[in-house]
């Protein structure tokens, strides 16, 4: 356990910030999850429009530093096509 006072401080704010990225992190996997559940279910136009919500939601996770911004690129590229598979 941290001793000095910083150190116990900065133990409680990466604590904080874990677990605000996990909450984020999660919530962006919900979102993919319902875009690969439309998909599943062959509904070309509900997949669209649940990959439509997702999109900015998965570059904004980017930006805050939550995923690697290809492993975003690379997610939205193979959902999209999935998408575009349906047709």
């Amino acid at each position: 356990m941290a001793n000095s006072a910083g150190s116990r401080k900065r133990a409680r704010q990466a604590e904080k910030r874990r677990q605000h990225n996990a909450s984020l992190r999660s919530m962006v996997r919900t979102y993919i999850k319902k875009v690969v559940k439309a998909i599943d279910g062959g509904d070309q136009a509900a997949a669209a429009e649940a990959f439509k919500v997702a999109q900015p939601i998965m570059d904004s996770s980017v930006n805050k530093g939550i995923f690697n911004k290809n492993q975003i690129a690379r997610t939205k590229s193979r959902l999209n096509a999935r998408i575009k598979a349906l047709a």
